[in-house]
C-alpha cells in the first residue's frame, strides 16, 4: 500500500517488479550518492507512545503517524524535521537535502565533525519542538570502531 508499490497487481508482481518499484521510489525521493555524498535516510522515525502521540495530534499538527501493533505510534522523521524548516540547513560541508529532510549530505567536503553537528542540531530542533527524540539510523564508525550515534550526537 506504499507508493508505487499500490500500483502493482498482488496476484502478478514478480519480486523483480518490487525491487525495481522500490529504487525507483527510492531514486525519485532520495540523493544521488555519486553527486552528493550522503549515508540515505540518517534518522530512524520514532516510535513514541500512544498517549505522547495523542497529545501530538490534539495541538492541531497534521501529524503523519502509524499506530503500531503494541498499541505504539511511529511517525515520520523527515515531517518532524521539515516542520522545522530544517530542509538546506548547513553546518560547515554537511547540509540537509532541499528535498527531503531525512537525509544529511557531504555539501562541500563536510567533515565527520560537521555530520555530527549538524545531526545533533537537528535533533535538538525536533526535540525542542515536539519533545520527540530522534536517533541516527546509520551507524557511527571510529578510529576504533563502532560508537554509540546517540552518545555520539546527543
Amino acid at each position: 500500500s506504499y507508493g508505487d508499490l499500490s500500483k502493482l497487481d498482488p496476484s502478478t508482481v514478480t519480486p523483480q517488479q518490487v525491487f525495481e518499484s522500490v529504487c525507483n521510489m527510492r531514486s525519485s525521493k532520495l540523493p544521488d550518492p555519486k553527486v552528493n555524498g550522503n549515508a540515505g535516510s540518517f534518522f530512524k522515525n520514532p516510535v513514541i507512545s500512544a498517549e505522547q502521540a495523542e497529545k501530538l495530534i490534539s495541538c492541531g499538527a497534521n501529524v503523519p503517524h502509524y499506530p503500531q501493533p503494541d498499541g505504539s505510534v511511529k511517525l515520520a522523521a523527515g515531517w518532524l524535521i521539515d516542520q522545522c524548516q530544517l530542509k538546506g540547513y548547513r553546518i560547515g560541508g554537511a547540509a540537509i537535502h532541499r528535498q527531503q529532510a531525512l537525509v544529511i549530505i557531504n555539501e562541500e567536503n563536510a567533515s565527520s565533525a560537521d555530520i555530527v553537528a549538524l545531526a545533533h542540531y537537528v535533533r535538538q530542533q525536533v526535540g525542542e519542538k515536539f519533545d520527540v527524540w530522534l536517533e541516527p539510523e546509520v551507524r557511527f564508525m571510529a578510529s576504533k570502531g563502532e560508537v554509540s550515534a546517540v552518545e555520539t550526537i546527543g
